[in-house]
């Protein structure tokens, strides 16, 4: 069974260049009929006006004359005697007809041939059409030999009311022209056709050249070159705005690869130094460790120590993919100056020389009470890792508009430009030697502008004045708060 062919199977180009002939065709049909139709009616006009200027000339004489010698009034009609005078301009034959179809006079005015075929029964209107109110008729007839067609023009005279005047004319002429125009309006329409094809071609092959561009493209980042862009794009078309957008796409492709990259190389490095201890004390009970006392418990201490930081890595990998996934936090009012209160008290236990200053306003969110504690823990416990030992840290907790802003600053080193932009990165540690006493694995911040998303909000950093980071936290309120309080 033939399936019928698809517009959707073909190229974007074939359908354009479809389209434009079928669009071409059609205006140069409509422009084809109308001129047709416009000089048809013109010269069908001035047949008439032909008709009518000579139509009493043919009238005086076919009426005053008699029928010819030896012919009937109710017979066939023949040639013009010769008295009967000189043909009016512009009329062929004539005839005089009764209401009930006989003809009583009829023949050619000038040449002959074939005399037209008149209807059984010509019908006039009542209303006047002609000259000094006399009341006619147009028609197209054929020839009684099929060809040439006539035009009549029937009227009812008013010094002969009971008879028809029929006078004709060929058509011939007309017919032969109209044929020229046709032949000379499919030559011409086949040619601009073709022209416009040739031209459609040309502009739609320009045009899609930038498409070419991007497939091109798109064929090199699928064979695995993330660097590949578009080039020589126009932003003012559809096609150059796609490129864009297209070259914005793998700018960011490119940037979370690296991202990716640089995530599992740092994760590779954090898991493999447990790992490579937990593997020397496996050696060491190997070696006779189990029968020394001291160093079975030195290789058991630290398996258990090392297992626990890959432990604690692992966790903060997991929630960070959760949050990733936006997979749904607990949802409850957490008074959020009481968590960063009891936050700051177990901070004073692990770190009782340094000094921390409050600034609490009442303020409840919406959120995960356990996560936003591990956010203000993070911050705290980076204060600590990055400032020297009984450096101040101010924790402020106030209302801004609709939101609860948290705010943990330090008066340490602080942050250069770069470092700001990077410090929420997964990994991104400002210590690039990444000794254990610069601070943990790089992924607190992280953790803390992830849950800080999660629950709506967005963390930031800011430089403290006086020198130090400051570490904004920002969270959508859930209610109206009373008044503020303070301490140390």
């Amino acid at each position: 069974m033939l399936r019928r062919p698809s517009l959707r199977r073909l190229s974007l180009r074939s359908r354009l260049l479809l389209g434009v002939l079928v669009l071409a065709a059609a205006g140069l049909g409509a422009a084809d009929l109308a001129t047709y139709s416009a000089l048809r009616s013109f010269l069908i006009g001035r047949v008439d006006a032909s008709l009518t200027a000579g139509h009493t000339a043919v009238e005086q004489r076919a009426f005053a004359a008699g029928p010819p010698a030896g012919q009937r009034e109710s017979g066939e009609g023949g040639r013009e005697p010769p008295e009967f005078g000189p043909p009016a301009a512009g009329i062929d034959w004539f005839a005089i007809q009764r209401f009930d179809g006989r003809v009583v006079r009829s023949g050619f005015l000038v040449g002959g041939g074939s005399p037209p075929k008149l209807p059984a029964r010509i019908v006039v209107p009542r209303r006047a059409s002609g000259p000094d109110g006399e009341r006619t008729v147009f028609l197209t007839v054929p020839s009684r030999g099929g060809t040439p067609e006539y035009r009549l023009r029937v009227a009812i005279e008013h010094d002969h009311p009971h008879r028809l005047l029929v006078v004709a004319a060929s058509l011939g002429d007309v017919v032969d022209t109209l044929h020229r125009l046709v032949a000379v309006e499919a030559l011409a329409t086949l040619a601009a056709l073709a022209g416009i094809l040739g031209l459609g071609f040309w502009v739609v092959r320009l045009g899609l050249r930038p498409l070419r561009e991007i497939e091109r493209t798109a064929a090199a980042i699928t064979a695995g070159d993330l660097s590949q862009r578009v080039e020589r794009l126009e932003p003012q078309t559809e096609v150059g705005r796609v490129g864009s957008a297209l070259n914005t796409m793998l700018d960011h492709l490119e940037a979370s690869d690296r991202r990716l990259r640089r995530f599992v190389a740092d994760a590779s490095h954090e898991l493999r130094t447990p790992l490579a201890s937990v593997r020397a004390y496996a050696e060491l009970f190997g070696r006779g460790a189990a029968a020394r006392p001291a160093d079975l418990e030195r290789a058991m201490s630290g398996i258990r120590r090392e297992a626990e930081r890959m432990s604690v890595l692992v966790d903060d990998l997991l929630l960070l993919a959760r949050l990733d996934e936006g997979r749904p936090l607990e949802r409850a009012p957490v008074a959020l100056d009481t968590l960063v209160a009891e936050a700051v008290d177990a901070a004073r236990v692990v770190d009782p020389e340094r000094p921390y200053e409050l600034a609490l306003e009442p303020a409840v969110v919406e959120g995960d009470a356990g996560r936003l504690r591990q956010v203000v823990d993070n911050l705290l416990a980076n204060a600590r890792a990055h400032t020297p030992a009984g450096t101040r840290v101010r924790v402020h907790v106030r209302r801004e508009g609709n939101e609860a802003v948290l705010e943990v600053a330090d008066h340490g080193p602080g942050l250069g430009e770069d470092e700001a932009q990077r410090v929420f990165e997964r990994f991104y540690r400002a210590d690039a030697s990444r000794a254990r006493a610069s601070g943990g694995v790089g992924l607190g911040l992280a953790i803390v502008a992830a849950v800080a998303q999660a629950h709506g909000g967005r963390a930031e950093t800011r430089p403290t004045p006086g020198g130090g980071a400051t570490f904004v936290v920002s969270l959508p309120l859930r209610d109206a708060q009373p008044p503020a309080r303070t301490g140390t």
